[in-house]
This record gives C-alpha cells, sequence and structure tokens, in this order.
C-alpha cells in the first residue's frame, strides 16, 4: 500500500493547494520559469522547422534540460517514463528498453524511431537501436523532442508509433567548462566534462563521459533451461539466480559551428554488456558483449537559393558494431540432456555502415503558403557478419530444431554462408513535399506526402494531413492524420541455417494509419491542459508462421487495431511551487481474434512536483504507476500485476557557475515492479523484475 500511500500525498497537496490564482503573472514570473524549466515553448521535429509547440502540427512533447535535472533522472529511459503515452517495458533479449508509444509492442520495439540530432540510430539487424544499449547518459542533453503519431512523411522508415530526437548541447547551452560525478546503487559510477566555447571564429562545444554499474541483480526465479529441466530430467537451470545487467561505458560529442555549418560527431561505447536474463531465456553470467556507435553529420543550412527559397544539406554517417568479449551461454553447462557439458555457447556479430545524404528547399513566395521539398539517398550497409558457435541445428526429422555439439564441443567460427545471415546492403532514395497553408486566419492546414523506394522491397508512399484551428486566445484544436511504415529487418527478410525461423525476402513494410485529434487549452494564466485522442489500424504486421517441416518463417499476417487518450495538465501553484501531471488510457486489439494485444499498460499514470525553497534549493517528488497490462494470445498466465513507483530527488537549483549538488532516491517504496515477459511465458514465467530502491548522489562543478 505504501506506493499509493505516495500517490495519495501528491495527488492531496494537488487539490489542497488548489486555490483561485492571478489571471496573468507578471513578465519577471515568466522569465524566472523559463530559467528553472528551460523553454518549451517551440519544437521543430513536428515539421523540420522550429514552430509554436501549441501550434504544431501533431502531438508533440518538449522535455528540456531543466526538465531532466528536476526529476533527477540518470538515463533517458527514465526521462522517457514520464512522457503521456510512453511506457518503458523491457525486453526478453539482452534487457533493453522498449519505447512503447500508445500499446504498440513488438520485441525488438522497431516500430519506434530514435534520432540524435536528427541523424537514425536504427541498426540493419533488428531494425532498432541495437540489442546491446546501455541507455544514453542525459547531462550532455539539451531537450528531446518528441511526436506520437506517425512521422513517415517527414522521417520515413520507422518513424511508426512516433519519433525520438535527442538534441545535445551546443556551445551556448554549455558556456563555460562543467565538471561532473555520480555515484549510486549496483555501484554505479560516473564522471564528465563538458565545455562550450570559442575557438578563433569557430563555436565548440564538446562533452566526455566514463561510467560503469553493475546493474541491478533482482532474482530470476524460473528460466528457460527450468523448462527444460523438467522435459529432460536434468538440473542445470542456475534459476533462482540473479539478473545480470551490467556494463562499462564511454560518451562522447564534439560540436564545431561557423555562421551556416555545423560539424558534429558522437561516440558510443557499451563494453562489458551483460544479456540480463539471456538472450535465450536461460540466465547467462558469462557472455559479455560490446557495442560501437560512431555518428557524424555536416549540415549547411539557410543557404540563400534565390528569392524566396532557402535551402539546406546535410550529410550524416553511422558505423555500428556489434561484438563479443565473451561468447554467450545460451544455455548452461549439462542443458538438453547433458549434451552441452561447457554449454551452449554463441557469438554472432555484426558491423554496419549508414551513409545518409539530403537537399532540403523551402519557398515562401507564395501568400499564405510555405512550402519544403526534401530529397535524399540512403546507403544501408551490414559489410560483414560472423557466427561463433560449439553447436549446429538438426536439420529435419523428428527433432528437427533441437541443438547438437559440435564434434569437438568447441567454438568455431562458420562460414557468412552458413552462418546466421550473409552480409547484405540496401538503397533508399526518397522525395517529399510538404505545404503549410495558412487558410485563414485561426486556421492552418499542413499537407505532406513522402514517397520512399527501396532496394529491396519497392516503393511506399505516405500522406500526413493536419488542420490547427486557433479558437480563441487560450485554445488550439487539431486534426490529425498521416500513415506510416515500419521497414523489414535484415533478420527477418535474410536469416539462414537457423530451421526453426527463415527469413524471407518478399516481405513488405509494416503499415499504419491514425486519426488524432487534441485540445490544446490554457485553463488560466498559470495552468495548462493537453488533451489527445487516437484511433490507429496496422496492417501487414510481420510475424512468424508455421512453414511446415517444424520451421516457421517469417510473413506480413498481423493486423492491430487501437485507440486511447492522453491528457496533460501543468500548473505553476506560485514561483516556488509546479504541478505536472499525465494519464494516457489505451486498447489494442488483435483484429484476428479480438482479443488484447498484450505487453503495453491500459493505464499509465505519471505526476511530478516541483518545490523551490531554502535559498536556491529544489524538491521534486514523482509518482509513476502502470496498470491493467494483458497477456498476448497464447499466453495463459495471468494478467501481470500493477505497479506504482515514487521517485524522490533533492537538488541545488543550478546556476551558471558554482557547485550543483543533487541526491535522488529511485523507487523510495521498494515496489516490486515487473515487466511482461513474452508469450507464452515459458522462457521466463514470473517476468522480467525491475530494480528495486535505489540511490544516487550527484555533484557538479560549473566555470
Amino acid at each position: 500500500m505504501r506506493p499509493f500511500f505516495g500517490l495519495a500525498i501528491l495527488g492531496g497537496a494537488w487539490l489542497a493547494v488548489w486555490q483561485p490564482a492571478a489571471l496573468a503573472q507578471p513578465a519577471s514570473e515568466e522569465e524566472e520559469l523559463a530559467q528553472v524549466y528551460g523553454d518549451k515553448s517551440t519544437v521543430s521535429i513536428a515539421t523540420g522547422a522550429p514552430q509554436a509547440l501549441r501550434r504544431a502540427p501533431a502531438v508533440a512533447t518538449v522535455i528540456t534540460a531543466q526538465d531532466i535535472a528536476a526529476m533527477g533522472a540518470t538515463g533517458i529511459d527514465e526521462v522517457l517514463e514520464s512522457v503521456p503515452g510512453i511506457h518503458v517495458s523491457r525486453s526478453n533479449n539482452t534487457n533493453t528498453p522498449l519505447y512503447l508509444i500508445r500499446g504498440i509492442h513488438s520485441e525488438f520495439n522497431a516500430q519506434t524511431l530514435m534520432l540524435l540530432n536528427g541523424v537514425p540510430l536504427t541498426t540493419l539487424f533488428v531494425g532498432n537501436r541495437g540489442l546491446g544499449w546501455g541507455d544514453m547518459p542525459v547531462e550532455n542533453i539539451a531537450r528531446i523532442e518528441i511526436i506520437r503519431g506517425p512521422g513517415s512523411a517527414l522521417y520515413g522508415a520507422d518513424a511508426f508509433s512516433g519519433v525520438i530526437n535527442v538534441i545535445t548541447k551546443t556551445r551556448a547551452d554549455i558556456d563555460g567548462v562543467e565538471l561532473g560525478a555520480r555515484l549510486g546503487s549496483f555501484k554505479s559510477r560516473d564522471g564528465w566534462w563538458q565545455y562550450g566555447g570559442s575557438l578563433g571564429r569557430y563555436d565548440v562545444a564538446a562533452y566526455v563521459r566514463v561510467g560503469e554499474t553493475d546493474g541491478q541483480r533482482e532474482i530470476v526465479t524460473a528460466d528457460q533451461q527450468t523448462l527444460l529441466d523438467g522435459v529432460f530430467g536434468t538440473k542445470a537451470s542456475l534459476a533462482p539466480g540473479r539478473m545480470n545487467t551490467g556494463f562499462k561505458a564511454l560518451d562522447a560529442n564534439v560540436e564545431v559551428s561557423r555562421e551556416k555549418l555545423r560539424l558534429r560527431a558522437s561516440y558510443k561505447l557499451r563494453d562489458d554488456l551483460q544479456t540480463g536474463a539471456g538472450v535465450a531465456g536461460a540466465l547467462d553470467p558469462v557472455g559479455r558483449y560490446r557495442i560501437e556507435r560512431v555518428t557524424s553529420d555536416l549540415a549547411w543550412t539557410d543557404i540563400e537559393l534565390g528569392a524566396d527559397w532557402r535551402g539546406a544539406l546535410t550529410a550524416s554517417f553511422l558505423h555500428y558494431t556489434q561484438t563479443f568479449n565473451v561468447p554467450l551461454q545460451l544455455f548452461p553447462p549439462g542443458a538438453f540432456g547433458g549434451s552441452f557439458p561447457k554449454g551452449m555457447l554463441g557469438a554472432p556479430s555484426t558491423w554496419e555502415h549508414q551513409l545518409r545524404l539530403a537537399a532540403v528547399a523551402s519557398y515562401a513566395g507564395i501568400k499564405g503558403h510555405n512550402l519544403r521539398v526534401g530529397i535524399g539517398h540512403d546507403d544501408l550497409d551490414m559489410y560483414r557478419t560472423r557466427e561463433l558457435k560449439n553447436f549446429t541445428i538438426i536439420p529435419s526429422g523428428p527433432a528437427v530444431g533441437l541443438p547438437v555439439p559440435t564434434p569437438t564441443g568447441d567454438l568455431q567460427e562458420f562460414p557468412a554462408a552458413a552462418s546466421f545471415s550473409e552480409p547484405h546492403r540496401r538503397t533508399v532514395n526518397y522525395v517529399y513535399v510538404q505545404d503549410e497553408w495558412l487558410l485563414a486566419k485561426d486556421w492552418t492546414l499542413t499537407a505532406g506526402l513522402r514517397q520512399d523506394r527501396y532496394s529491396d522491397f519497392g516503393a511506399t508512399t505516405n500522406p500526413r494531413a493536419a488542420l490547427v484551428w486557433d479558437a480563441n486566445l487560450d485554445l488550439t484544436v487539431k486534426l490529425l492524420y498521416g500513415r506510416a511504415f515500419r521497414a523489414p529487418a535484415f533478420t527477418e527478410q535474410y536469416s539462414i541455417n537457423n530451421p526453426v525461423i527463415r527469413g524471407n525476402a518478399a516481405l513488405k513494410p509494416e503499415t499504419i494509419s491514425t486519426w488524432e485529434t487534441a485540445f490544446s487549452w490554457q485553463a488560466r494564466a498559470d495552468a495548462q491542459l493537453n488533451l489527445s485522442l487516437f484511433r490507429y489500424d496496422m496492417k501487414d504486421i510481420i510475424r512468424t508462421t508455421d512453414a511446415g517441416g517444424g520451421t516457421a518463417q517469417f510473413n506480413n499476417v498481423g493486423a492491430q487495431h487501437g485507440s486511447g487518450v492522453e491528457l496533460e495538465a501543468l500548473w505553476d501553484v506560485t514561483r516556488k511551487l509546479r504541478l505536472a501531471g499525465n494519464l494516457a488510457l489505451q486498447r489494442s486489439i488483435e483484429d484476428m481474434t479480438g482479443t488484447d494485444a498484450g505487453y503495453a499498460p491500459r493505464r499509465h499514470f505519471n505526476a511530478r512536483a516541483d518545490w523551490s525553497f531554502s535559498n536556491g534549493w529544489l524538491l521534486s517528488g514523482q509518482v509513476n504507476h502502470v496498470g491493467q497490462r494483458h497477456r498476448a494470445t497464447g499466453d495463459a498466465r495471468p494478467p501481470i500485476a500493477d505497479y506504482t513507483t515514487a521517485d524522490l530527488t533533492l537538488r541545488t537549483a543550478g546556476g551558471k557557475a558554482g557547485w550543483d549538488v543533487a541526491l535522488s532516491v529511485r523507487n523510495l517504496f521498494n515496489a516490486d515492479a515487473r515487466e511482461p515477459s513474452l508469450a507464452p511465458g515459458t522462457a521466463l514465467p514470473n517476468d522480467i523484475p525491475l530494480a528495486r530502491r535505489s540511490l544516487y548522489a550527484q555533484l557538479i562543478y560549473r566555470l
């Protein structure tokens, strides 16, 4: 009951202080709030150019660096959980985060597009941010812009359920030198340095962070090997046993700009990454893998092309590798009736390059219109694969799909043609057009269309339309429609030498059509309410189907629809007290069975109170409730239990120079919080446990 007691405290405080307030705040008060919480009045992600958030032709959210500091977040996963309509779940596979938007769930979360300064972080093999994520630090984030709903008319592939763009700090955001250190539970330790200044005529921003953690070590009571022990009469399972979620981290960003030119580069290393509850759903205390991600982009903006014409050119490059320090222990020693005395081991590695070129031109020469035209070319190359393993799979007969050890039982490298996948390359050419048309004084229609032509599966065309009405000074109403697609991942198209699941080169992209209605109401000068309602229809969902002979194949067979409502409220009670909260309700239904699609919460509530007191100290309390998660079709387990967590952060308000101190407690009441494991639940029957109570202390010095 303690978590609900915390919820009651926040709710009671909100109601207790709700008293009539002045209809207007002085400018100095608005400026003070902007300093504490950052500028959230504009957004770029909705159209590709800055505009007022309230009038943006999308359901959008902006989170500033000040917001992140107030909530005491140490990584982006914690930040995104506070966004209405987004729930951060966990994958069976390596415990990576799943950013579920509006109830849309999949094993690898390929339906959510994540950008770093506008550059997609999508990897080719599984179509998500990579199996080795290891969180993203927040110290160098200036703001996060999010749209919930389709974005393929502007961003192309995988902008399916939503788009998240992480924008790093510039010279103006840092303006000097910052040194920081943090210690916390699970032997977590981080240190960073960042700088913003000038070198001659160039503006420079730089950031370096090193860290490591043992990760949360909650108990997994039963795993996939537990089931196999029952089949083979063995006792090989390591369950009950602890999760393995540790890693070492190195992050670096640099930006150099001069007038209209900007060069940015970033480096992300996660080393000695552990696999959570195990890649195969069997505890693996042995396996360690490594991911490296290098991104860079060069942009030339605001180019004068002629009367009323402006243009921009960008080029970006991404290099991503996933390799292994110690091969994964897919199943422990003694697995499969003792056939694997050293354990069943594997190490599938990938290397890829991604080059993206884009040109955009805007034209403002027609009264009441703002035209935007873009073209681009993507060269996406998984140029190398390698597989080490000590087993092969029985390809046919009554024992099809069962592993058998290699002759020596030791690891050996298999040639690419005999491994999980050969290298593959994909090119994409696209063109889009968008018009922002001022229909009347208070009416704006934004319409767009984009066509992407893929070298491997053909073309896809996706429209959008948004009608925005300023009903009065305090109320804005939006009616939105969009269509989006998710491109098949290479594992779905080109998996080979796995008779259990085969790839399918004939796959088409998944599609979604979404209708939305949104209201933004400035209820009082110090209070704002946002309401959005949505309905979506998904088609051609890529899932496995029986291919005969004990094997399965990826096919476009799924269909799903969903609807929901999202409510946000923000109230600046006084200069010293801000209350914010959101409630998301959704229901996602499988078309074929008429049952709940499972996994995602039907009810998600988040509330935060920030109180400034005693000469620059800020106390923030946050409550997060996740409820009504149903099981997917074929999963006979009872619905997973709801959970409520409470967090508390005490920090100095943050200045331009001097010391800043922060103390945080996550999951204050030590709730037993769990995320659902995949159906039918034989791998992790008691689901994926999340971290219990944890504490963090942070010290920053600015000069």
